[in-house]
């Protein structure tokens, strides 16, 4: 059984710092990409961020060069590093897994799912 498991998440002031974790487990296959995606109640899910197994990136317009996406294979985890947090980032962040060597913002394209992690952002 394919687990995601975030964390990390939390509140912290306009121009602050935090790094979300997922923890990946049950998963057997090479083929994979990685996302973080956002969202805030009544809009839809939006892709953050995505890296696939050859550690490429790639990044939403409204976070390049703040937010930063890796990974640990030997941990199984991938990070989301967030400097100079803003409001507007304020929302349940979510990493999922999709299935392919491609990666995508597309969240229909993502098979399995963490349960999320809120992140406020106060002005």
């Amino acid at each position: 059984q394919v687990q995601l498991v975030e964390s990390g998440g939390g509140s912290v002031q306009s121009g602050g710092s935090l790094r979300l974790s997922c923890v990946v487990s049950g998963y057997r296959y090479g083929r994979m990409c990685m996302g973080w995606f956002r969202q805030v109640v009544g809009k839809e899910r939006e892709g953050v961020a995505t890296i696939d197994t050859e550690d490429r990136k790639r990044y939403a317009d409204s976070v390049n060069g703040r937010f930063t996406i890796s990974q640990d294979d030997a941990k199984n985890t991938v990070y989301l590093q967030m400097n100079s947090l803003k409001p507007e980032d304020t929302a349940m962040y979510y990493c999922a897994l999709r299935e392919s060597f491609y990666c995508s913002f597309e969240a229909s394209g993502y098979r399995y799912w963490g349960q999320g992690t809120q992140v406020t952002v106060s002005s």
